[in-house]
């Protein structure tokens, strides 16, 4: 029980405080496996719920201590059993249901919490938590009565993430000993035996789960003499179950390039997919195929008939008994690598970066450890994986006398070598994992994306590092593990989209059995989700027609996500209302392309809601007010809600908020109370008001407490603003965590007062990335622009009509590219553009523009001369590559020492008459 109290020694409650967190930070520590991660959220929340007492001035009656000790008791209890358990669930069906049992209670302690400190409060949290602790202390002493050996559970776990740096990060798609097979798929596809048949060919691969099946077909699909002999490829990852209208609406994508979303009968869909590929040479592969129901198989190819007799369809298969059915024309059995081929492909990864002497020491025993991977590729690609985080000798013997290897459950159905990197994880990096069997298989899981929804479960927490880049570091890692694959990389390198293999998906699966679940809705069948009801907690809808939303749903009351994957654009928000009164402890919530026009004001019942994805709901013109009510929310993504022009006023409650996307939308002005919401990193667009606006709308001051804003941020209406004061409080030298910054000064007043002495006030940090200066009207530009920003690599300048001076950009020292676009007064550009200047000591030697390499003029229509004065102590442009000019009438001449000097590839002129005639 508490009470409150207006006496209380502030000293003494530091110290119960501190007290909480000692016992808590060892039991943290020590926690290693899935279930023990949510007891680690439970941890954190009696923390906070510890901070808040000494806030709000209460104490527990009965003394602090007292109540430390029962709570350490119990959980050290916990932890005793929880290592031990999580393996023997693997083997042993009554562990496994405990353990379940366990989470649940996790789950429930949590949610406890949250509600009390939600509503501030802590009366009766005391009463509450310990009648689930009850729960838990029997639960515990009904584990230990059946055997466990709490002595085994004392074991150090190995350090799962080493200080890898991104950049050791290695590339393990290589193909190993696969050569002969993929001549032997490409030939079957190709050929132009006199016997075939005007029938349609099949050709199937048929192996061992992670033999290499997927990428066998993917060397054959992607073969330049495959793509030039088709006239269309498909891809279809198929799984299980057969959706016949799913993979029919995939194959007519793929062919048409175009959602087939509005058809929902899957007659007209086969009668497209007959009109597109109708004497056409076609190759499909149906990857991952299970169904041996040929009913509906005839279903799907009697629409595939049509094409040339050329055409092909291309199997993967884990049973022959699908390459029967099917008719396959020639299968192809994939064996396992052999020793020699899986031990170049184990000790490539295994042994990287390591020295020689490392190598000799280790080599014996990762032969045998290759040994156990049994040919199999993605099982060499994992192990190598883990053990080329392990240093020690020990750690190697380890894995190789693992008794996992024992495991009869993973010799048909899932992988030893999985299941021991899934052992080698921290806690949280095990829920990380696991949270992914809430996705399809083959699903393109886009980084930013899954680390928003792994803060949305507590699963990033930290107490001095960002939970944006604690989530980067997990998604690497198991990136690394090989865990993920597939990846798609940015421009630097960094891995932003991957899949999962099928065969590391079904561990996931496996892991959370009863708790993700991933539900196909269509008309055509009843769901039986009855065995969810109590242990669901994280879900994907998938909707193959516009039909309502399942009632049963409803039922798994403690659903914690709800991903909606809509094949069409569904109608059916009536069930929002519903959805939100019984489904009250979501903290995920993504309704994208839902359709949804009125977003209803039970929203505010989820007040557990930390993450909320309404994009591509095209029809949604406002948000309701009680939407800031969600003051646990931290992402809010509304990106092409094409008619939403405004959003709530009382934004400030929503003081967790950390990503607000608001891309493609009607918004132009922000409520005021995102000022003060310092805990934003994504907000990329901002409109502020003028100085004389008086109303509930951001002025440019307002920014001054966004200093942890990341990435892209473009802001506008800067040319309503007159007072230098107002760029000084925006305080943009303070938000370095931005990589690209845009400033619009654009106005449609005549006269801009002080438009010059803001943008001098609005100097960004200095080692800003990327800039854009739009429609600034003064005949100079501030003066940081060419002094200060050393690191920019990237500018635009645009619509700077009276600019008649170009500032001295030469004196970047890492600009890469440059435009200037619009300067309609500017005339003539010379030395003072490179930055360079003729009192410059002849003795060394002056780089212009040293790392310039793209650079392009357009619409200067005033622009008569461009000056460059060779000297032998002026180096200019060296590194140029590409030079564009366009609609520069006036504009005659080129400097001949900027033709002959720099390392031009490329140059683009377009409507520019008098420098053309010269060119001629």
């Amino acid at each position: 029980m508490i009470t409150p109290t207006n006496n209380i020694n502030s000293d003494l409650y530091l110290c119960h405080f501190s007290l909480f967190i000692v016992h808590f930070s060892v039991l943290l520590n020590s926690l290693h496996s899935m279930a023990e991660a949510l007891v680690s959220t439970v941890l954190e929340q009696l923390a906070l719920v510890i901070q808040q007492q000494i806030q709000q001035e209460v104490r527990l009656v009965g003394g602090a201590e007292k109540d430390v000790q029962k709570l350490t008791n119990t959980l050290r209890n916990i932890r005793a059993v929880l290592v031990d358990a999580e393996k023997r669930q693997v083997k042993e069906e009554a562990v496994k249901i405990w353990l379940e049992d366990l989470k649940g209670l996790a789950y429930d302690i949590d949610n406890v919490l949250a509600v009390k400190i939600w509503l501030e409060d802590l009366k009766g949290l005391a009463y509450d938590i310990d009648n689930v602790l009850d729960e838990w202390s029997s639960s515990i002493l009904k584990l230990q009565i059946q055997g466990v050996d709490d002595t085994s559970t004392h074991k150090k776990a190995s350090k799962s993430l080493r200080d890898k740096k991104s950049t050791s990060f290695i590339d393990v798609s290589e193909v190993q000993g696969r050569g002969q097979d993929k001549d032997i798929i490409i030939r079957k596809l190709l050929c132009h035996s006199s016997k075939e048949t005007r029938d349609l060919q099949i050709i199937s691969i048929v192996g061992l789960g992670g033999i290499g099946k997927t990428t066998l077909a993917q060397l054959a699909y992607n073969d330049v003499q495959v793509r030039s002999h088709f006239d269309k490829r498909i891809w279809v990852c198929v799984s299980d179950p057969f959706e016949t209208m799913r993979i029919s609406r995939a194959i007519l994508e793929a062919l048409d390039r175009k959602t087939s979303s509005h058809l929902h009968e899957l007659e007209i869909v086969q009668q497209e997919i007959q009109n597109s590929i109708a004497g056409k040479k076609f190759l499909l592969v149906l990857d991952d195929m299970w169904s041996e129901n040929y009913q509906i198989w005839e279903q799907l190819v009697n629409c595939l008939k049509n094409g040339s007799s050329k055409s092909r369809i291309l199997v993967t298969t884990r049973k022959m008994g699908v390459a029967r059915m099917i008719g396959s024309a020639y299968t192809h059995p994939l064996e396992e690598l052999s020793k020699k081929q899986c031990w170049s492909l184990f000790s490539k990864i295994a042994f990287f970066g390591r020295t020689r002497e490392d190598v000799e020491e280790l080599e014996e025993i990762g032969q045998k450890i290759a040994d156990k991977c049994k040919g199999l590729p993605l099982a060499a690609k994992t192990l190598g994986s883990l053990l080329r985080l392990k240093e020690r000798k020990e750690d190697w013997i380890s894995v190789l006398n693992s008794e996992v290897w024992q495991l009869e459950v993973f010799q048909t159905d899932l992988s030893p070598a999985l299941l021991l990197s899934y052992y080698d994880l921290s806690p949280a990096m095990k829920c990380c994992f696991s949270y992914c069997a809430v996705f399809q298989k083959d699903h393109v899981i886009k980084r930013d994306h899954l680390i928003k929804l792994w803060m949305a479960q507590s699963y990033l927490s930290s107490s001095n590092k960002e939970m944006e880049t604690i989530g980067r570091e997990y998604f690497e890692s198991l990136a690394m593990r090989s865990l993920f694959q597939d990846f798609v990389k940015d421009d630097h390198g960094n891995i932003i989209e991957c899949k999962m293999h099928d065969i590391v998906h079904d561990l996931a699966q496996f892991l959370t059995k009863n708790e993700c679940l991933v539900v196909e809705v269509d008309n055509r069948k009843d769901l039986r989700l009855e065995s969810f009801y109590k242990t669901g907690r994280h879900s994907s809808i998938i909707f193959s027609d516009n039909i309502p939303f399942p009632a049963s749903i409803f039922r798994i009351e403690n659903l914690q996500t709800i991903l909606v994957v809509s094949q069409s654009k569904m109608r059916t928000h009536k069930a929002l209302p519903n959805l939100f009164h019984r489904l009250r402890y979501l903290r995920t919530l993504e309704l994208t392309a839902y359709s949804i026009e009125k977003l209803p004001r039970e929203i505010a019942q989820l007040i557990h809601l930390r993450y909320l994805n309404l994009s591509d709901n095209s029809w949604l013109k406002e948000l309701p007010e009680v939407l800031c009510e969600l003051c646990n929310l931290q992402t809010l993504t509304l990106s092409r809600c094409w008619r939403l022009e405004y959003l709530p006023e009382g934004m400030e409650k929503m003081i967790h908020l950390r990503h607000l996307e608001l891309d493609s939308t009607l918004i132009r002005v922000l409520p005021k109370g995102i000022g003060k919401l310092s805990g934003l990193r994504t907000l990329a667009k901002i409109t502020v008001v003028g100085d004389d606006d008086d109303g509930n709308l951001l002025k440019l001051g307002g920014l001054k407490n966004l200093n942890n804003l990341c990435g892209h941020l473009a802001i506008s209406g800067l040319g309503d603003v007159r007072i230098a004061m107002a760029g000084e409080n925006a305080e943009l030298k303070k938000k370095k965590h931005l990589h690209s910054l845009d400033l619009n000064f654009y106005t449609d007043k005549e006269e801009a007062e002080g438009m010059k002495s803001v943008a001098e006030a609005l100097q960004p940090h200095q080692d800003l990335k990327s800039l854009g200066i739009y429609h600034y009207n003064n005949i100079k530009f501030p003066s940081w622009l060419a002094t200060s920003l050393t690191q920019l690599t990237t500018l635009k300048l645009e619509g700077s009509t009276k600019c008649t001076h170009l500032p001295a950009l030469g004196k970047l020292p890492l600009l890469v590219g440059l435009d200037i676009w619009g300067m309609a007064a500017l005339k003539y550009v010379g030395l003072e553009f490179l930055g360079t200047s003729t009192s410059t000591s002849t003795t060394t030697t002056t780089i212009a523009f040293p790392k310039l390499k793209k650079l392009t003029f357009a619409f200067m229509e005033e622009w008569k001369k461009w000056e460059v004065k060779e000297e032998y102590h002026v180096a200019i442009m060296p590194c140029l590559c590409s030079l564009t000019l366009e609609k520069c009438p006036k504009l005659k001449v080129l400097p001949d020492c900027l033709l002959r000097t720099t390392q031009l590839q490329t140059l683009c002129i377009y409507d520019c008459p008098a420098l053309k005639k010269q060119r001629q």
